[in-house]
């Protein structure tokens, strides 16, 4: 693991232990790759407790909860999915704040309106859902990379910013 990504979950991980918060994770094309991440800090257990790797849309449907017809409509790959994705995962695992991810690590699966790189993003914390959206370069392993690289940034905003927490909070 690259140092900035795990000196990334070590800053996450103190800003959520100042709260006394928890995350979890919802990961389409990182396979797990966020919360590898996070349990690489020693002592993760105190604010990580599960993930969700959801790679194919039958595991989004049932461990997340979102729907077929979403899927049907706007694919695996939208901001519509990872919505549902970050609200499932934090309802399921009673979590303070949530990352989930979808997108197409290449090098196939793209298509013109989505092509190989694109990657949605959605950060849920006690402020509601931030979404975006990243078009990446690069090789599959480049993609993924960045999409974790982006994931634990965009907690640690959300969690820094923060100033109350998630009615799951002990």
């Amino acid at each position: 693991m690259r140092k900035e990504l795990f000196e990334l979950s070590s800053q996450l991980g103190r800003a959520l232990l100042q709260r006394k918060a928890s995350v979890t994770t919802a990961e389409s094309c990182t396979g797990g790759g966020v919360a590898n991440a996070i349990t690489a800090v020693s002592g993760s257990s105190q604010w990580f407790h599960s993930a969700y790797v959801t790679y194919a849309n039958h595991a989004k449907q049932n461990m997340l909860g979102v729907s077929k017809a979403l899927l049907l409509d706007q694919g695996a790959v939208s901001e519509a999915v990872v919505t549902e994705m970050v609200k499932g995962a934090a309802q399921a695992a009673r979590a303070d704040f949530a990352v989930a991810i979808s997108g197409i690590a290449g090098p196939s699966g793209g298509s013109p309106a989505k092509p190989v790189g694109t990657v949605w993003f959605a950060i849920l914390g006690p402020q509601g859902i931030r979404s975006l959206k990243h078009q990446f370069a690069g090789d599959r392993e480049a993609v993924r990379e960045q999409s974790v690289q982006i994931s634990l940034q965009e907690l640690l905003h959300q969690v820094s910013e923060c100033t109350t927490v998630h009615p799951y909070s002990k």
